[in-house]
């Protein structure tokens, strides 16, 4: 069936256009600041057959690889014959969805004129879900799926619109915070059933078959235009190795990453098969995400994600990868690696895309901020909750960006000191971009960020290391890596900061910790850095006086202003060529 092209264009733009609506709606509804303010969740419709129609914009990226088996597994489960309207499915176990279980999903049946069409889906982060789940996990102290926290596999807490009321209440009953764990549901449920709505506006308005019809062109011009960037890489098999320190049991023993990236025309194939297999530790996932993220960053990444755009991909994961790991292995630090696999996929192919191609960013989640306690003065129980960003890599044509979250994150943010301090009993000292945390180059890797938070009541500290202090940020091109990440806790009584690795870690009141993340790596020759650029970068802050004139070979002078400087042009080029002759 031919769909006119202002039709087509109009129902293009429709279907994100009703994620993005039900993604404020969540927002503005919801009880926890990782929805509200940290926005990590994900808003998406699917069909019947769970192909991706539009996910919200900025949603988290990492979540969109995992919904199509969560409509799968519930319509082979549930029945699509069972679904009735006004039912509403809770998942989030392991086993289908391969994540901590503190993303649960939320998803709603849509049908028109009596006829199952597709899904409303929603990903959110819960504050807590049982076992040790509160914050991000306790993650190396979690043993198994049920020591984490309640698993919920295609449960129906709606039934025709009517509540399952034991449900609800065996969930309520075991969740350390049930106010705000079951606020978030209702808000995932009030902005499906906005996704309702505004579905049934849309096949009202232009009929089924347009609708569908349209879909499939959707599909077809998203992945057309994904082969034309893959034909511009020249064909061959691209390798790249990195890793995680640990696999988060064995702390000396490293969590091996090995990427093989085949080009062929306009197909390409992300062959992970060469990582370690699953362990005992908690960096295992079920999930296509490190390939389809990676593979959406070098296609359209600027374009409505759909269906169309993966279907040129080829992803080969064998069961038993630490990536597609088998229930019930321990996922609470499924996220940790996959910034990584991002990383090392994207590495693989520099020497195919040197203009394309920037140097190692993060590589992780994000420093995150978890402390909780009980509040005296509010007599309730409280979880402070942030993720803080970090480094990213200088590209070929300028600096990386400073205090920003992973590749896997959309448009995840941390809470603003405001809210945090106004709603939990801590005060944020300092939230300050690291010096000289970003690797020198050509184009500077981004700067990571300290922030330094202090407690005012008695409660406990999740400070996990992040898993790469010592696959630090790469460099490309002669670009120096960026500086590691790290967690540092200072007693009331101590005067010195020390360096932690600890998962609910008591401690009195008016203890401090530092949260310091990861810079970038540098991209190209340091001593090709403009010297103009150094010149700002140490006004600014970002570079320090003395590493001016160790990694980038600039001498600098007091001018006329002595809080500024002049860039001493006879005697940097002196350096700069006794540097090179070093090099």
């Amino acid at each position: 069936m031919r769909v006119d092209p202002v039709t087509l264009e109009v129902i293009r733009n429709a279907l994100p256009a009703i994620s993005n609506e039900m993604s404020y709606d969540l927002q503005r509804t919801s009880y926890n600041m990782m929805i509200y303010e940290v926005g990590d969740y994900c808003c998406a419709l699917l069909d019947g057959q769970g192909n991706l129609l539009s996910q919200n914009m900025g949603g988290v990226s990492h979540f969109v690889a995992d919904l199509a088996v969560v409509i799968k597994d519930g319509v082979e489960k549930i029945g699509a014959d069972n679904f009735r309207p006004g039912d509403v499915v809770i998942a989030n176990h392991q086993a289908v969805c391969g994540q901590h279980l503190n993303n649960v999903c939320v998803y709603v049946p849509f049908f028109f004129k009596g006829e199952l069409i597709g899904f409303p889906i929603i990903r959110a982060h819960w504050v807590d879900i049982g076992g040790m789940s509160t914050g991000f996990g306790a993650q190396t102290n979690v043993l198994d799926p049920w020591m984490e926290g309640l698993q919920l596999d295609q449960l129906r807490i709606y039934k025709g619109g009517e509540p399952n009321t034991d449900l609800l209440k065996v969930i309520a009953d075991n969740v350390r915070y049930p106010e705000a764990s079951m606020g978030d549901l209702r808000a995932q449920i009030a902005a499906c059933q906005l996704g309702l709505r505004r579905l049934e506006e849309l096949f009202t308005k232009f009929g089924r078959e347009v609708v569908l019809n349209s879909v499939q062109r959707i599909f077809a011009d998203t992945e057309a235009k994904c082969r034309k960037v893959i034909e511009q890489i020249p064909d061959g098999t691209y390798k790249a190795e990195s890793f995680m320190d640990n696999n988060g049991y064995q702390k000396n023993v490293p969590l091996k990453i090995k990427v093989k990236v085949i080009v062929s025309g306009s197909d390409m194939t992300i062959d992970l098969s060469g990582c370690d297999p699953q362990n005992r530790g908690p960096y295992n996932s079920r999930t296509l995400a490190g390939a389809r993220v990676a593979y959406k960053a070098l296609t359209m990444p600027l374009e409505p994600v759909n269906e169309g755009s993966f279907n040129a991909l080829s992803i080969i994961i064998p069961e038993g990868n630490f990536m597609m790991a088998k229930y019930p292995a321990v996922m609470s630090g499924w996220s940790m690696p996959i910034p990584t696999v991002v990383d090392t996929i994207l590495k693989a192919l520099a020497p195919a895309m040197p203009d394309k191609i920037p140097a190692g960013h993060l590589g992780v989640l994000g420093g995150t901020i978890v402390f909780f306690g009980y509040d005296p003065q509010r007599k309730k129980n409280f979880v402070v909750q942030s993720i803080e960003g970090g480094g990213w890599g200088g590209r070929p044509f300028e600096d990386g960006e400073s205090g920003s979250v992973s590749i896997c994150q959309g448009d995840v943010r941390n809470a603003p000191i405001e809210n945090i301090e106004l709603k939990c009993p801590v005060l944020v000292e300092e939230r300050v971009l690291r010096q000289d945390s970003g690797g020198a180059g050509k184009f500077r890797g981004g700067l990571g960020l300290d922030s330094k938070v202090s407690n005012l009541v008695e409660g406990r500290w999740n400070l996990l290391q992040t898993g790469r202090r010592h696959c630090p940020p790469w460099g490309l091109w002669e670009g120096k890596s960026g500086d590691v990440s790290d967690y540092l806790l200072r007693l009331p009584e101590q005067s010195e900061w020390k360096s932690v690795d600890v998962a609910l870690h008591p401690v009195p009141e008016n203890t401090g910790v530092i949260i310091r993340t990861a810079g970038g790596g540098g991209w190209g020759n340091p001593l090709e850095r403009d010297p103009e650029k150094v010149r700002m970068d140490v006004i600014e802050g970002f570079v320090s006086h003395e590493a001016a004139r160790n990694e980038y070979g600039v001498v600098l002078r007091p001018g006329r202003n002595p809080l500024l400087y002049e860039v001493d042009e006879k005697a940097t080029k002196k350096l700069r060529v006794e540097r090179m002759k070093e090099r």
